[in-house]
């Protein structure tokens, strides 16, 4: 069962896309003046243009090593060896006994916007903008201390200052797609997390209405046939059997005869029930949808772990979000049991949390990694929370044998605190 859309990818999936783009023109562009230049060696076997080529192999060897993520110190580094390598490029051509210079054929501004694009590498408009004038003024300069040095005048490339100029553009537009997208992505997440809760409360509905149709028919069938003014016993008992069923929460599993019983036990003796029991007694209204017996099929390691996230969640909802209610939704696959815990209430930035707010990082995401499962959080200010723990069955492939220690953990049968971490 799968909600909402990977919270980690489609807001980066622009920025993602300018910095491999940027990436493979810059290295593209560095190949050209490479190829330029030993077209030029070939050109003029008595001159030696070689190490122009040569110097450039460094800076394409760093676009290589390093392709997203790229911190400060290595825009740093790859400005720092890439303007000395256009520099030693450019003195090697323009200090030849006919310079090589701009013009007739040959252009210097393949190495200077390979240098300017670095600025798309970061994220941030700020950032971008920075490093990108960076460049520019690296290129430039290398450029122009090697003219000097040549006793060559100094000149304006035009078309280095477009290519900067677009640069200035491109960066702060990406900038505003960006927010777009990180202000559309949450209500993408709650979009497909109802679309799916509410197929699920379709399937729960449905059975509960056939439940009762079936049951309340019977009953009442019963009762015209009865005869007399007192109930038969047994009708009596089985009346109260059935209201019983309709009242509590066994008719969410699928029943059967030979298993009923077992499939009550499972729940009432699961780590999962607790939390919501001692979740209850500390005020917090609590619904509970989904395939119940599916937690049969968890092993003794994996309940207990799984019902301590739970509540640590449950317990976040009631000191966090503002309100007094949640739901508890659970699904069994083949593979995997899966619980998602609702609210509506204040929600938070997970990434904005404290490195001392240890709640969903330990109590919730640690303990159910040990388990070999995995836990996805959408939550948006103001618009509530879904946490989604997904554990594997007993017995699949995927499942991790816990030790007791850390699934056990502090279990309580005794009074409730509300003293849990927080998110």
């Amino acid at each position: 069962m799968s909600l909402g859309l990977p919270a980690h990818l489609a807001p980066q999936a622009v920025r993602r896309s300018l910095v491999a783009a940027q990436r493979t023109v810059s290295i593209t562009l560095l190949c050209v003046a490479l190829f330029s230049t030993l077209v030029l060696q070939s050109a003029r076997v008595d001159s030696m243009l070689w190490p122009a080529a040569l110097a450039l192999l460094a800076p394409i060897g760093i676009l290589l090593l390093r392709d997203r993520d790229r911190p400060s110190w290595w825009l740093a580094g790859y400005l720092l060896i890439g303007g000395f390598a256009v520099y030693v490029h450019a003195l090697v051509l323009v200090s030849q006994p006919i310079p090589i210079v701009d013009g007739d054929g040959f252009s210097f501004l393949a190495v200077k916007v390979a240098l300017i694009m670095v600025g798309g590498a970061v994220l941030g408009v700020g950032p971008g903008l920075a490093w990108s004038t960076a460049g520019y003024v690296v290129a430039e300069a290398a450029i122009g201390v090697a003219l000097l040095q040549a006793g060559l005048p100094l000149h304006l490339d035009a078309p280095a200052f477009f290519a900067y100029l677009a640069t200035m553009v491109v960066i702060p537009l990406v900038g505003y797609v960006h927010r777009r997208q990180l202000g559309a992505q949450p209500r993408l997440h709650r979009a497909a997390q109802d679309e799916q809760v509410a197929a699920l409360r379709y399937r729960i509905e449905v059975k509960a209405a056939t439940l009762m149709h079936d049951t309340v028919l019977n009953n009442l069938a019963a009762l015209a046939d009865s005869s007399g003014d007192r109930l038969d016993p047994t009708l009596r008992r089985q009346i109260q059997e059935d209201v019983d069923s309709l009242v509590g929460e066994e008719w969410l599993a699928d029943s059967s005869d030979a298993v009923d019983e077992k499939i009550r036990l499972d729940w009432q003796h699961s780590g999962l029930f607790t939390a919501i029991q001692e979740s209850r007694l500390l005020g917090l209204e609590v619904d509970t949808t989904g395939d119940l017996a599916a937690v049969g099929r968890l092993d003794r390691e994996s309940s207990i772990a799984l019902g301590l996230a739970v509540k640590q969640c449950l317990v976040n909802v009631l000191k966090h979000s503002g309100t007094t209610y949640a739901e508890v939704a659970v699904y069994g696959s083949d593979t995997a049991l899966s619980v998602m815990v609702v609210d509506n209430g204040a929600g938070f930035s997970e990434a904005a949390t404290g490195a001392d707010r240890l709640g969903l990082r330990s109590s919730v995401r640690k303990r159910i990694e040990l388990l070999g499962g995995q836990v996805n959080v959408w939550s948006t200010p103001g618009r509530g929370t879904s946490i989604m723990i997904k554990v594997p069955v007993a017995g699949h492939e995927g499942a991790t044998t816990v030790p007791s220690a850390v699934a056990t953990g502090p279990v309580s049968t005794g009074p409730v605190t509300l003293g849990g971490d927080t998110p």
